[in-house]
């Protein structure tokens, strides 16, 4: 049955690629008929054959990751999120660097399998000339964001697969990376591609405008847009410029509103394009970019604008009176009071360096925590380097913790690669869900903490003066009796426990609603209206402060008037009963937590037990206690 599909799909492109009228199916698609043709005669590849996927070696894939370290960071995040919104089941969400080869994936764990067997493993190449025409290399090909349908690949092995691509772009105009959505799932319609394709392009531009961001951060930077509006979003125009004015870098959406190639503008004077002096434009910068204001081109186009970068305006000197300086705590409220006792505490034993376990469930800020408190310390003007246990596949994360020699097994990279440990050395290390660390590793990071010395892959003993701060979502002392996590261990990181509270029990939810929303608006001003503001503090917020980022983020980017009214709020929102967890007694507190998160993820248990922070068997063990049982 297997080889009659192979049969019928060869006949099928050999059918399109001999110029044959075929007026459906997919070789009624030029794009298509176009890549079916390039893996014929410039690939030579064979539609029948049903050979593996070419994989890269340990070290290029490292060599690559490494490469692109940056947008990795920036993706993750990304990446997880569009894994969300389209309700994750069947999906994985993949990128690539620019020859094709997958750098990361993100999919449900039980689903894993399936795309492996359909040959998305980490460090495959994925280009045309290797697997025919599929999402990621046609994507490189063409340079567009497309759909590749099923029996639209041109290889028969890959015709149940689903996939939607997109191009990510340097600022300069460089093809940077692909991002992937694929599915295995043979019920899924092309029609139904639409909404996914939109995702993934929109999530696309999302990583591209972050990556220019930070690759400018040290210069001015013009952001700009037809409408005052659209100033921060990911249609906005942005332009990159020296300290003498000079243009460095713009991404498509500048080059298109201002009517210019590429070429044109690079090195250029920026005042060369805009009617007003390089000291006028200069004047109305700001370090927090503020309100959007008019700006003209030379040739009449009326735009709206802001600069990021510090103003040129003249300002009196004034002696400032000699004082210690206030810790810098950027990207974390610390309104509530047990909240604050945790940092006080935190702080002062990290200074002894007493290692921190920051415990609390998923979203509550164990990131943002552990960041305020290196930047509250003496190591403030050191390395932060994080590391998610979690997120870096078990093959690849011995190599970046330890890092490597050069030369120390096929494929690694000739001058080596420096480890997290090593990039930390001075300043401080990150370890997010330490709780999922493989136990080979966790013998290695006890052996470091307690020698003071790190040994990479192939290599000697190094000193390093790191301090290490931990979290997990988990339970580690169950970890520790079913034996997937060394006690030493845990009582050698478990210098001084924090636990985060979740967000629905935090006393300064008010003060951090709008300290977020003032994060994401970007300098607007946007108020929101009573009703409004009471179901936000009302919803119970299983996905804690990550999810309550997300939802700001959304309604600072579709807000009309600057201001948001019940009406914008996502239904959920409006919809969900308040859970008033400390006028009742704990057991019901449970139970009403276990039931509004069932009805958030429509009885779905392994996105349940995911939301909740705990195994399906903690989860079915809840349910039995509090006689929960879904009706027929």
């Amino acid at each position: 049955m297997h080889d009659n599909h192979l049969s019928r799909h060869a006949r099928q492109v050999l059918t399109v690629t001999q110029g044959k009228p075929h007026l459906h199916g997919p070789g009624a698609d030029p794009s298509i008929a176009r890549s079916w043709l390039r893996c014929l005669e410039d690939y030579h590849l064979d539609p029948s054959v049903t050979m593996a996927p070419t994989v890269l070696e340990h070290g290029r894939v490292l060599e690559s990751r490494e490469r692109l370290q940056q947008v990795l960071q920036i993706a993750g995040t990304e990446m997880s999120s569009l894994h969300q919104q389209l309700s994750g089941a069947g999906h994985a969400v993949l990128l690539t660097d620019a020859r094709g080869v997958i750098l990361n994936c993100v999919t449900a764990p039980a689903e894993r399998k399936i795309f492996e067997r359909a040959g998305l493993w980490l460090g495959a190449d994925w280009s045309e000339a290797c697997e025919g025409t599929n999402g990621i290399g046609t994507c490189l090909v063409e340079r567009q964001a497309l759909t590749i349908h099923q029996d639209e690949h041109f290889r028969g092995r890959h015709t149940g697969l689903t996939c939607s691509a997109s191009p990510v772009f340097d600022p300069h105009g460089e093809l940077l990376a692909v991002l992937d959505v694929s599915s295995a799932r043979p019920d899924v319609s092309r029609q139904s591609q639409f909404h996914t394709m939109a995702l993934v392009n929109l999530s696309a531009k999302m990583i591209e405008s972050c990556y220019f961001l930070r690759c400018f951060d040290n210069q001015w930077l013009l952001r700009f847009h037809l409408q005052a509006e659209s100033v921060g979003l990911f249609s906005e125009g942005l332009l990159a410029f020296d300290g003498e004015g000079r243009i460095s870098a713009v991404n498509q959406s500048a080059l298109n509103l201002l009517g210019h190639i590429r070429g044109g503008l690079l090195g250029k004077p920026v005042e060369a394009f805009f009617d007003c002096s390089l000291d006028d434009l200069l004047g109305r910068a700001s370090a927090n970019a503020s309100a959007s204001w008019p700006l003209r081109t030379r040739d009449g186009r009326h735009l709206f604008a802001v600069l990021r970068g510090e103003s040129r305006k003249p300002t009196a000197i004034v002696p400032a009176p000699i004082a210690a300086p206030a810790p810098r705590l950027s990207g974390i409220c610390l309104g509530d009071e047990a909240l604050q006792a945790g940092f006080r505490k935190a702080l002062r034993v990290f200074e002894r360096d007493v290692p921190l376990l920051i415990n609390g469930e998923t979203g509550s800020g164990k990131e943002a925590f552990a960041k305020a408190v290196h930047q509250a310390s003496q190591r403030c003007g050191n390395a932060f380097v994080a590391l998610n246990c979690a997120a870096i596949p078990e093959s690849l994360i011995e190599s970046e913790l330890f890092g490597y020699r050069g030369g120390s097994f096929t494929g690694a990279r000739k001058d080596g690669m420096r480890g997290k440990l090593q990039q930390a050395d001075g300043g401080t290390l990150f370890l997010d869900e330490i709780g999922d660390m493989p136990l080979a590793l966790q013998t290695r990071l006890l052996r470091v903490l307690e020698d003071r010395q790190v040994v990479p892959i192939g290599g000697e003993p190094q000193a390093v003066d790191v301090r290490i701060i931990s979290a997990t979502h988990r339970n580690l002392l169950e970890r520790v009796e079913d034996g997937s996590f060394r006690e030493d261990l845990y009582y050698r990181l478990n210098g001084l426990e924090v636990a985060l509270p979740a967000l629905r029990e935090r006393s300064d939810k008010s003060q951090l609603l709008d300290f977020l929303l003032a994060e994401e608006a970007g300098g607007e001003t946007i108020l929101i209206d009573e009703p409004a503001r009471q179901a936000l503090l009302a919803f119970n917020w299983p996905g804690n402060v990550r999810q309550l980022r997300n939802v700001l983020r959304t309604l600072a980017a579709l807000c009309d008037g600057g201001r948001v009214g019940v009406e914008d709020l996502p239904v959920m929102i409006r919809q969900a009963r308040p859970v008033v967890v400390a006028a009742q007694p704990l057991e019901d507190a449970e139970r009403l937590a276990l039931l509004s998160a069932l009805e958030q993820t429509r009885w779905h248990m392994t996105h349940t037990a995911e939301q909740l922070g705990v195994s399906r068997n903690t989860l079915y063990r809840k349910l039995r206690k509090h006689g929960i049982a879904r009706s027929a």
